[in-house]
C-alpha cells in the first residue's frame, strides 16, 4: 500500500499557525535521506521563505563542563519572560558515531524543555559535519516560519562544529570557564578570533574574583587580534548560571551586536555569507549523495579507493577521476 503524498500547503499552514506537531514532522520531513522526502523538503523550506529571517540567531560554543546546557536554560527562560519565543538546536558531528549528546542535554534544562514557548531539537545523524549542519540551517528557518524569534544553535562538538555553527549563525558566543593565569594558553586561536562575545560563567563565590581575572586575561588576547567586523569590538562579561547573575547583560550585548550591525550593513552582508556557504553545503551533500547512490558510480568509486589505497593511484588524480565520473 503506498502513502499518500505530503500535504506540504497544509503542512506549511499548521506550522505558521504555532503547531508544534507540525513543526516536529517538518524538521523529520527535512531530516529525511528519502529522495521523495528531500523533494517535499526543498517545496516546503521555499514555500516558508518568505516567513523567514527576523529572529536573533546565536550560535553558542563552549568546552565540556562550562555550563553550556544550564546557560542556554537559565537564558531561555530570561528571553521567555520577556515575551520571546526560543528555540534550541544542536550541531553535533558526534552524533553519526553515538546518536548525540543533546537528549542528555535537554534533561538538564528542566525550565526550558517544558515550556510552551520553546521548543528543543537534536542534530539528526547525517553521517557528515556537512549534512549536519545543512539540516540545522533549514530546521532554523522552519523554526522561524514557525514563530520562533530566538534560534540558539549549540555546538556540541569541537573544532570544525564551531566554524558551522559561526557560519550559519548572527552572533557566535564562545563561554569559558575561570582559570588561572595560564588560561589562555590552552585556548585556541581559532575560537577566539570567531566570537562576537566572550562569556566567563560561574562567577560566583570563590570563583568570582578567578572570573574577572580570566576576563582581563581574554579582553588583553582579544586587543591583539582583528576583529571580524570593525563595527564590533567582540567584549568579554562575566556571568553566573547558577545564580542568574549577568543573564542580562549578557543578552543585552547580543541586541547591541545586532543594532551594530544593522546600522552598519554588516548584518545584511553577514546573512548573504549564510545563505551562500549554505548553498555549497548543499551542493557538496547533493554530490556526496549521488556518489553513494548511483550504482554504477559508486562501483567505480570503490575500485578508485581501492587503487588509492594500494598506492598505484595518486590522490589528486583519483580525484579528477571521481569528478569525471559525475560529469
Amino acid at each position: 500500500m503506498t502513502k499518500a503524498p505530503i500535504d506540504i500547503d497544509a503542512l506549511a499552514k499548521d506550522l505558521r499557525a504555532g503547531s508544534r506537531a507540525a513543526l516536529a514532522r517538518a524538521i523529520t520531513l527535512v531530516e529525511s535521506r528519502r529522495a521523495d522526502h528531500q523533494a517535499a523538503a526543498r517545496e516546503l523550506v521555499q514555500a516558508l521563505l518568505p516567513h523567514t529571517g527576523q529572529a536573533f540567531r546565536v550560535g553558542i560554543t563552549g568546552s565540556p563542563g562550562v555550563g553550556k546546557s544550564t546557560t542556554i536554560d537559565v537564558l531561555g527562560m530570561y528571553l521567555i519572560e520577556r515575551g520571546h519565543k526560543v528555540a534550541v538546536l544542536a550541531v553535533d558531528p558526534s552524533s553519526a558515531r553515538t546518536g548525540g549528546s543533546i537528549l542528555g542535554d535537554k534533561t538538564r534544562m528542566n525550565d526550558l524543555s517544558a515550556h510552551p514557548n520553546a521548543f528543543i531539537r537534536p542534530s539528526p545523524s547525517s553521517g557528515t559535519l556537512g549534512g549536519v549542519a545543512a539540516k540545522t540551517r533549514e530546521a532554523m528557518l522552519l523554526c522561524e516560519a514557525a514563530g520562533f524569534d530566538v534560534v540558539l544553535v549549540e555546538t556540541v562538538g569541537i573544532g570544525q562544529s564551531e566554524t558551522a555553527v559561526c557560519d550559519m549563525t548572527d552572533f557566535f558566543l564562545a563561554l569559558m570557564l575561570p582559570g588561572g593565569g595560564d588560561e589562555l594558553q590552552g585556548i585556541k586561536k581559532g575560537l577566539i578570533e570567531l566570537a562576537d562575545m566572550i562569556a566567563i560563567n560561574k562567577a560566583d563565590g570563590d570563583n568570582l574574583k578567578r572570573a574577572n581575572i580570566t576576563a582581563g586575561d581574554y579582553r588583553g588576547a582579544l586587543h591583539i587580534l582583528a576583529p571580524r567586523s570593525e563595527h564590533w569590538h567582540p567584549p568579554v562579561v562575566t556571568y553566573s548560571a547558577l545564580t542568574k547573575t549577568g543573564i542580562a547583560e549578557l543578552w543585552d550585548k547580543v541586541v547591541a551586536h545586532r543594532t551594530a550591525m544593522n546600522a552598519s550593513g554588516d548584518f545584511a552582508g553577514r546573512r548573504r555569507e549564510q545563505q551562500v556557504k549554505w548553498m555549497w553545503t548543499m551542493l557538496e551533500d547533493r554530490l556526496k549523495a549521488r556518489l553513494r547512490s548511483d550504482p554504477g558510480i559508486r562501483s567505480k568509486v570503490k575500485q578508485v579507493e581501492r587503487d588509492v589505497a594500494d598506492g598505484t593511484m595518486t590522490p589528486a588524480v583519483a580525484a579528477e577521476a571521481i569528478v569525471e565520473l559525475l560529469r
